[in-house]
């Protein structure tokens, strides 16, 4: 199994940004905390990561008959990119939806997630512990 871990704006910033919303583990923190899960499992991952809305696209694009199926946060892009939402149903991969933090908990214009309509399942607020369900699900999903 392989997937596509895609993680959008910002989150190149982890451990810098708003520590209280997203504490002080780093984004290499993050890759190496999914990595050890998909060893565990014995799936592949790839990541990307991208602060620009088109470069996200592509990664989804270029993930078509290359991958299995896409963990991807898309952070704010969430909230704004019919782009992304056309892209995944384009591949037409099973996707899970990930945040970090709880969208629902927050501003009222980030409970808004274009995205959730062309995903599989959403996980929110969970931190780190989204990714390894994110991953788990997919797992469960590719093995029916």
């Amino acid at each position: 199994m392989r997937i596509l871990v895609i993680n959008g704006p910002n989150l190149n910033m982890l451990g810098i940004r708003e520590k209280g919303i997203y504490g002080s583990e780093t984004y290499d923190d993050l890759i190496r905390f999914i990595s050890d899960i998909c060893d565990e499992l014995k799936i592949e991952a790839e990541f990307f990561q991208s602060n620009h809305e088109g470069s996200i696209v592509d990664a989804i694009q270029s993930a078509y008959g290359r991958f299995d199926g896409i963990v991807i946060n898309p952070a704010a892009y969430t909230h704004t990119s019919i782009a992304i939402l056309d892209a995944l149903k384009a591949v037409s991969l099973p996707a899970v939806e990930v945040h970090l933090s709880d969208i629902y908990k927050r501003e009222e214009f980030r409970h808004i997630s274009y995205v959730a309509s062309a995903c599989i399942k959403s996980f929110y607020g969970l931190g780190f512990e989204g990714y390894r369900l994110a991953v788990l699900a997919l797992k469960e999903h590719l093995g029916k």
